[in-house]
């Protein structure tokens, strides 16, 4: 009898054994089953796409409620701008990831959401740049219309003047219209935007051959951290990653043309790169990883014709020749700019890893204000959704680069191994999936939240296309109806909220806080800009703390000095007690010729952790006496008070001691 028992408690064991690997085989396995059908036969919905630029209007009016909500101070601006987020996003999200949706229908619901995306960005400043990077772009391409010369030395971006593409196609529509260079920029981020979503959509199409899965890949992609706000502010990366797009679109759509029309294609993405290499340096690195990738992945795969790996390989020259050389003829400034944020990033992360290990170690303090809970979640939710989808459709996306026919069990991945698959960029962006948990990893530390954030522009590439394989074939299914068309429409509504939430800490534009880039930049601050520059005259030079320094550098055209002299810091001068000693000295051995005190950064701490460089260590505001010293102090002359603001003279201090 014993035995009797121990033989059936083995088969019951083994059987469930099988069932848990069946389940798990069915979840993460890669079978692709088949998918709707009929979508090519449908004619645009009219009454729908009517209806949903209603509700996207209705929405945005309340994020405008909302703004203005907050900047008076009401209680009642989240609840009318969070409303609004909702009707932009999820109506639109329900609408384009539907089964049986034609094509067309799609794309003009995606430009839809991108243009309200793009306009909620803007509603937060309307009428003037507002972010930190924007002001140095600003800066440069003002210089470009007014001086008529490139390449202006910018001591706070040092980087900036060798990669002048922005600058170039800002000044060249401010010329040809007459417009402000404020309202030139923002024509041309709309246009960018909607330029990268048309080539996002026709690069996911001309892999996959499907609208519908396209579309969805977009969808995910507009859940990137970076894609409401970093890739559409006025800044160079905004330029430098459409263009990279672009490559990868004509490339791809291109690959099963003739000779001429590859010929062609390819001398397109030739300029394009060249323009790139001129544009923005992280930009043209992509370019370099894809191409190359590209171009390896062919010469290894059996089937690739000659004509394929010729291209590729002419290709992948010319996406690593071409920055290389523009930084020959310019130096090599990416190094000393890039070099210390990437070190620093992984010297963070190792610390944070080893810190997970050591429960008596603490962890590194973010230094900067939580978002509210419902936004957290949101971002939270999302990255499980994503994290699900990625091993949901990790296997099926390898089976798609082999074309793979439906439920062909494990032998596609085989095929792999074999080095038989079909189509070399599903195969890399496949793969590229895997940056995603990385860059999550650096997110979570103060010195590599910059790589992650950066990497997550490219990531998302692939994480676009294997979450949508993952709706679309796994669960969606070829018949979807009930709970496997609402869910999977839910997730990825709940994905692309959290691409809003994520993209910045406070999106609501309120009252005046010190140390907070946008927020603290307001009228009073604008205004005392704009006197030096009336009465001053431009070209000054001037000292200040952060956000002070971008306006006078913006609105009043003054040559604005990151530190006092080599190796003293504006810190060091605001920060100490008295202006004596080696301060004092330093300050009088400089060219600086004015200094601007803004007495409200002692009236509450940093909403951002410092008020003069990210590495500061002082995180307190600062003592009322350290900013009131430059009063007593002889050869200094106060020239501007504004009852916060005040404006100081110390060309005296010139005069030999």
């Amino acid at each position: 009898m014993s035995t009797i028992s121990a033989d059936n408690a083995a088969r019951t064991e083994a059987r469930t054994f099988r069932s848990r690997f069946r389940l798990i085989e069915t979840l993460i396995g890669p079978d692709l089953g088949e998918p709707a059908k009929g979508e090519a036969s449908r004619s645009i919905n009219f009454g729908w796409v009517s209806a949903l630029c209603l509700v996207v209007a209705a929405g945005l009016l309340l994020v405008v409620a909302g703004q203005g909500a907050g900047r008076r101070g009401e209680g009642a601006a989240s609840l009318l701008f969070w409303s609004g987020v909702i009707l932009v996003v999820v109506p639109t999200t329900f609408r384009i990831s539907w089964p049986m949706v034609a094509r067309g229908e799609r794309l003009f619901l995606l430009f839809l959401l991108a243009g309200g995306l793009f306009y909620y960005k803007s509603v937060y400043a309307p009428t003037s740049f507002s972010d930190h990077d924007e002001f140095l772009h600003w800066i440069a391409t003002d210089y470009l219309t007014t001086a008529g010369r490139l390449f202006a030395s910018n001591p706070l971006l040092d980087v900036g003047p060798d990669y002048p593409g922005l600058q170039i196609l800002t000044s060249a529509i401010v010329e040809m219209t007459g417009l402000p260079v404020f309202v030139a920029g923002t024509l041309l981020l709309a246009v960018l935007r909607c330029v990268f979503v048309g080539a996002l959509f026709l690069l996911f199409e001309s892999i996959t051959g499907s609208a519908r899965l396209s579309a969805i890949a977009c969808l995910v992609y507009m859940g990137c951290s970076t894609y409401v706000q970093f890739t559409s502010k006025f800044s160079y990366e905004s330029l430098g990653i459409v263009l990279c797009l672009l490559g990868f679109a004509i490339e791809a759509a291109s690959r099963n043309r003739d000779d001429v029309s590859r010929l062609r294609a390819a001398v397109l993405i030739v300029v394009l790169l060249a323009g790139l290499a001129v544009t923005h340096h992280l930009s043209a690195t992509y370019a370099i990883i894809y191409f190359v990738a590209i171009a390896i992945l062919e010469v290894l795969r059996r089937d690739a014709s000659r004509r394929d790996v010729t291209i590729a390989a002419v290709l992948a020259l010319f996406a690593v020749a071409l920055p290389l050389a523009w930084m020959g003829v310019r130096g090599n400034p990416v190094v000393n700019y890039l070099g210390p944020v990437i070190e620093g990033g992984l010297e963070a992360l190792l610390q944070r890893l080893d810190s997970l290990s050591d429960t008596t170690r603490p962890t590194d303090p973010l230094g900067i204000p939580p978002q509210p809970l419902g936004t957290r979640l949101t971002t939270l939710v999302a990255v499980l959704l994503l994290a699900l989808g990625l091993a949901t459709g990790f296997f099926r996306s390898l089976a798609l680069a082999v074309k793979a026919a439906p439920s062909s069990g494990w032998k596609p991945i085989a095929k792999i191994f074999e080095r038989r698959w079909r189509d070399s960029r599903s195969l890399f962006l496949t793969v590229l999936a895997f940056g995603f948990p990385i860059a999550m990893a650096f997110r979570l530390t103060v010195g590599g939240w910059e790589i992650g954030n950066r990497m997550g522009t490219f990531v998302f590439f692939g994480v676009g296309l294997v979450v949508a394989v993952s709706l679309v074939h796994f669960w969606q299914g070829p018949a979807p109806r009930g709970w496997r068309r609402v869910l999977p429409a839910s997730a990825l509504a709940v994905i692309v909220m959290a691409g809003v939430t994520a993209s910045s800490l406070n999106p609501i534009r309120g009252p005046y806080r010190a140390g907070a880039d946008s927020e603290s930049m307001e009228p009073m601050a604008i205004q005392a800009a704009r006197w030096t520059r009336e009465w001053l005259g431009v070209g000054n030079g001037f000292i200040a703390d952060r956000v002070n320094r971008l306006l006078l550098a913006g609105y009043g055209q003054q040559d604005v000095r990151v530190d006092v002299v080599d190796g003293v810091a504006t810190a060091r001068i605001y920060e100490a007690e008295q202006l004596e000693g080696d301060n004092l000295y330093a300050l009088a051995r400089s060219d600086i010729d004015f200094l601007l005190v803004d007495m409200r950064l002692s009236q509450s701490r940093p909403v951002f952790g410092f008020y003069f460089e990210p590495w500061d260590s002082n995180r307190e505001a600062l003592l009322p006496e350290a900013l009131l010293k430059f009063d007593n102090v002889d050869g200094v002359v106060r020239i501007y008070d504004n009852g916060w603001i005040r404006i100081y003279d110390v060309r005296g201090l010139h005069e030999p001691l």
